[in-house]
C-alpha cells in the first residue's frame, strides 16, 4: 500500500520533495558553520566548490558539452541564482532557522506568478488551494514571532534580505523551467556553481577565516546536500509546470522545524504544529487533484 501509494505520486513532485529535505539539511548544516564564525561569502564559495566538482563530473559522465546553448540565459540563471542564494544564507545566519526558511520560502508565489506572466503557464485550481492552504499554514508558524507587536524583535534588514532572496529563487526557477527545453539539467546545475564561485570570492576578499575539522565536514555537506537539492528541483522543473512543482518546496519549512527542534532546541509551538499540518494538507490537495485531472484527461 505505501509503495503503491509513492508511485502514484508524480515523479516530478517526488523530485521536488527529495530537493526539499536536501535544502533543510542543507541550511541547518549553515546555520551549524556559521556558529564557528565562518562568513556568508566563505560558506558560499565552499559549497560552490563541492557543486562545481560534482556538475562538472556529471556533465563529463554525460559527454555533453559544459557550455550549453542558451548561453546568455545560463548566466542569467547563475548570477540571479548566486544572489539569491548569499541573500539566503544571511537571513539563515542572521535569522532563527525557522523564520529564515519561512520568509525564504514564500518563492512559490513569487514562481507561479512569474510563470503565469512569462511562461504563460495556467495555474490549476488544485495549485492555488494548496499555496492558499500554505500561506495560512505559514502565518500560523509565524504569528507568534511576525505579530504587530513583535516584529521590531527581528532585524528588519535580514527580513528584507531574506524577501529577496525568495524573490531571485522565483525568478532563477522560472529561468530554469524555460531553459529546461533546450539545456539538459546536469548543464544548468553547472551554471550555478561556475558564477557563484567567483562572486563569492571577490565579495569574501581577505574575510576568509580558517575552519576546523567539524568545520570543514559541515562546508562539504553543504554542498553536497546543495547538489542532491538542485538535482531535485531541475528534473522536478522539467517534469511539472512550474507553479504546481515548487509548491511542493513549502514542505521544507516542515522539515527546518524538525530540524531546528533537534539541532537548535527550538521547541514548535501549537502555532507551528498547525501550520505544519496546513501545509502537508495542502501538498496533499495538489496531489490529489493532479491525479485527478490526468485521469479525466485519460478518459
Amino acid at each position: 500500500m505505501p509503495v503503491q501509494f509513492i508511485n502514484d505520486i508524480p515523479v516530478g513532485v517526488r523530485y521536488m520533495l527529495m530537493s526539499a529535505l536536501a535544502f533543510a539539511l542543507m541550511t541547518s548544516c549553515v546555520k551549524l558553520v556559521s556558529t564557528d564564525g565562518i562568513p556568508v561569502f566563505e560558506i558560499v564559495a565552499a559549497r560552490a566548490i563541492v557543486s562545481l566538482l560534482i556538475s562538472y563530473g556529471d556533465v563529463r559522465r554525460k559527454r555533453i558539452s559544459i557550455w550549453g546553448h542558451n548561453k546568455k540565459l545560463l548566466m542569467a540563471r547563475g548570477v540571479v541564482g548566486s544572489l539569491a542564494l548569499i541573500c539566503v544564507y544571511y537571513a539563515v545566519i542572521t535569522l532563527p532557522l525557522a523564520e529564515a526558511t519561512i520568509l525564504q520560502y514564500l518563492h512559490p508565489v513569487f514562481t507561479a506568478l512569474l510563470a503565469l506572466i512569462f511562461l504563460k503557464e495556467r495555474i490549476q485550481r488544485s495549485t492555488i488551494i494548496c499555496i492558499l492552504c500554505c500561506i495560512v499554514g505559514l502565518v500560523f508558524i509565524v504569528s507568534p514571532s511576525l505579530t504587530l507587536s513583535s516584529t521590531a524583535e527581528l532585524p528588519l534588514f535580514s527580513v528584507a534580505v531574506a524577501l529577496l532572496g525568495a524573490f531571485g529563487s522565483a525568478v532563477a526557477y522560472v529561468i530554469v523551467k524555460r531553459l529546461s527545453s533546450t539545456e539538459d539539467s546536469s548543464v544548468i546545475i553547472f551554471y550555478f556553481p561556475l558564477i557563484a564561485l567567483p562572486l563569492s570570492v571577490f565579495l569574501l576578499g581577505d574575510g576568509f577565516v580558517m575552519p576546523d575539522i567539524e568545520g570543514v565536514i559541515l562546508l562539504i555537506l553543504i554542498g553536497i546536500f546543495t547538489q542532491i537539492g538542485q538535482v531535485g528541483l531541475t528534473k522536478a522543473m522539467q517534469t511539472e509546470v512550474a507553479s504546481k512543482a515548487t509548491a511542493y518546496s513549502y514542505v521544507q519549512v516542515v522539515f527546518s522545524i524538525i530540524f531546528g527542534w533537534i539541532l537548535f532546541s527550538e521547541v514548535p509551538s501549537l502555532w507551528t504544529w498547525a501550520g505544519g499540518s496546513l501545509i502537508i494538507a495542502g501538498a496533499l490537495i495538489n496531489v490529489l487533484g493532479s491525479r485527478n485531472l490526468r485521469s479525466l484527461k485519460s478518459k
